[in-house]
């Protein structure tokens, strides 16, 4: 008798155990919404509008002026952005590329002309990113024109006679010597199709140069290390000129020791963690800080010189480190999770959801060997379910047209092709 109302007890106690897991079971309502629970055993529903959701990489704005577009960011209560500051990320390395030519000065100058010429390859006209990074360089380089009060960020084309109205020529005093400093060229590197940060399109851009006034390029710069990598195994490498992009992958932190220039971390690691601890916290119903400014029960925390939260804009922001020959071996392998932030959830405190993730563009290198394999580490560390979309890198609807049933998942990632299409998303998680 005595283990037969054992046996009933246990059936009794696994009965409510699965009814707390609710949505994070796969549980769905006969409208396909998961089942969620409050208190114990009392199940409710959560309006798919009205689920976590966290923009990622991208954040939602006009890609003329910028601007943010706050009703995607206050989308509802639990919608938040991750990021990093792309405005220090910016600076950073444009003071990087500085510092490389006034220590080097004497090997930089190799054909003696008195300027110091270097090309740009921008990743996307239209992306906040890409404009701040553009924007670093040029004003780090003394070569910025402001246009309506903001650094001119458009590409010149070519400019070897210096006579582009988007760029001015600027001066660098080294040794008590001056020199000129010219961008001599700057391009979108958006291919056929209509991807944007291609590399390919980057690696034909610095053949073309180089075969037009390559003895006067004496620095390669990049929006990021898919385009610079390109660039450097092109033709820099083999001229030995420094290249220096931006994101720390991990071959562009290999070829620091072959030549490469350097390239600025935007701490992916803590980024990907940041993408889903939001929403792990919102599922969880806790304080949005837990695990992030505040340690959760498992020791989770990051500290303020990695991140910062701006409140107005519901935005977390990973800082940026500089990546050089000094430092270059602690970056080797981009893809080890951030160990402060590296422990794992109980997940009887934490059960299992589902969650609804995208990737704009599955050939975009940092996204596809960082990003990604670090929102994998730490997925089955925060006990999240998710299932990844890869894009096209062109078209919304390529991804769009994946999120047909918003219904069986509890909270959704979301990295847009562009800036200005959150409401492609949002209408369909609004219906």
């Amino acid at each position: 008798m005595k283990k037969r109302i054992l046996a009933l007890s246990l059936t009794a106690a696994m009965a409510l155990s699965l009814a707390a897991c609710g949505g994070g079971t796969g549980n769905t309502t006969e409208s396909g919404a998961p089942e969620t629970t409050t208190g114990g055993s009392e199940t409710t529903t959560v309006a798919n509008k009205d689920k976590p959701l966290v923009w990622f990489n991208r954040q939602p704005s006009n890609s003329t002026t910028g601007e943010l577009d706050m009703a995607a960011l206050t989308f509802n209560d639990n919608t938040y952005y991750v990021g990093f500051d792309a405005n220090q990320g910016a600076e950073l390395q444009g003071t990087m590329i500085l510092d490389y030519i006034k220590a080097h000065i004497d090997e930089i100058d190799k054909n003696g002309d008195g300027i110091i010429g270097y090309v740009l390859a921008v990743g996307d006209i239209g992306h906040n990113d890409s404009i701040a990074r553009t924007r670093g360089v040029r004003a780090a380089l003394g070569t910025a024109v402001e246009k309506d009060g903001v650094i001119d960020s458009t590409p010149v084309g070519t400019n070897v006679d210096g006579t582009s109205t988007f760029v001015q020529d600027g001066t660098l005093e080294v040794n008590g010597k001056t020199y000129t400093v010219r961008e001599l060229a700057s391009q979108e590197m958006k291919n056929s199709a209509g991807a944007t940060w291609d590399a390919a399109t980057a690696g034909n851009a610095i053949t073309t140069w180089a075969s037009s006034f390559g003895d006067q390029i004496d620095i390669v710069a990049s929006n990021n290390d898919g385009m610079g990598m390109a660039m450097f195994n092109s033709w820099s490498k083999a001229n030995e000129v420094p290249t220096f992009g931006y994101d720390a992958n991990s071959d562009a932190v290999a070829a620091i020791a072959e030549g490469y220039g350097g390239t600025i971390s935007q701490h992916a690691d803590v980024q990907a963690y940041l993408t889903l601890r939001v929403l792990r916290n919102a599922l969880d119903g806790v304080d949005i800080d837990t695990g992030i400014g505040t340690a959760d029960e498992a020791g989770n925390v990051l500290t303020d010189d990695v991140f910062y939260y701006d409140e107005a804009t519901r935005s977390y922001y990973a800082l940026n480190v500089a990546v050089t020959a000094d430092n270059y071996e602690s970056f080797l392998d981009s893809t080890v999770t951030y160990e402060p932030v590296s422990n794992q959830l109980d997940a009887a405190e934490h059960p299992v959801k589902n969650v609804w993730l995208n990737i704009y563009n599955s050939a975009d290198n940092f996204l596809g060997s960082t990003y990604q394999p670090l929102l994998q580490k730490y997925d089955d560390l925060l006990n999240l379910n998710v299932e990844y979309i890869a894009g096209d890198g062109q078209t919304e609807s390529n991804i769009t047209n994946r999120l047909s049933n918003p219904g069986a998942y509890d909270a959704f990632a979301i990295n847009m092709v562009k800036t200005d299409n959150a409401a492609s998303y949002t209408g369909i998680l609004g219906q």
